[in-house]
């Protein structure tokens, strides 16, 4: 079941791309963006990336944290292509994508998979979902997510 607007964000902490570890305790006290995609450096994530990557500015001081199922070599290699300067953490046990309701059963060409659902949530300052959007669309949402995040500053 995915967490939706109004419930507490559940914890996680997971490493991170630059050496780095993100947590829900290292974000205390401040909204941030925390977004799940599927495959680093497929055309979808990458298309996210560089946009939330290029709207960085103007989420103020508002973190941006990316999650993908993902070893941290190929995160690594990714971050580095396309000069991602926000955390691309690696969920390979996948603990953060069920708490949070994306890990889900996906279809293609009519086989059943498991796989990440694209979603992303904003937490608000006290640790509760303020936004939720579920089956991301890539165009346009990183401007959608920024305009959110302002409103919570």
């Amino acid at each position: 079941m995915s967490v939706g607007e109004g419930d507490l964000a559940p914890d996680f902490t997971l490493p991170a791309s630059g050496g780095r570890i993100v947590s829900l305790a290292g974000q205390k006290g401040r909204p941030f963006v925390l977004y799940f995609y599927p495959k680093a450096d497929t055309s979808g994530c990458t298309k996210e990336a560089c946009a939330f990557q290029e709207a960085l500015p103007q989420f103020r001081d508002i973190p941006v944290i990316g999650v993908s199922p993902d070893p941290m070599a190929p995160i690594e290699k990714f971050a580095a292509k396309y000069a991602l300067t926000f955390p691309l953490a690696s969920d390979t046990e996948k603990h953060a994508a069920e708490a949070y309701g994306v890990w889900v059963e996906k279809s293609m060409y009519g086989k059943k998979y498991m796989g990440i659902e694209r979603s992303t949530f904003l937490v608000d300052g006290q640790g509760r979902i303020a936004r939720a959007w579920h089956k991301v669309k890539v165009d346009g949402h990183a401007a959608e997510v920024m305009a959110a995040a302002r409103a919570l500053t």
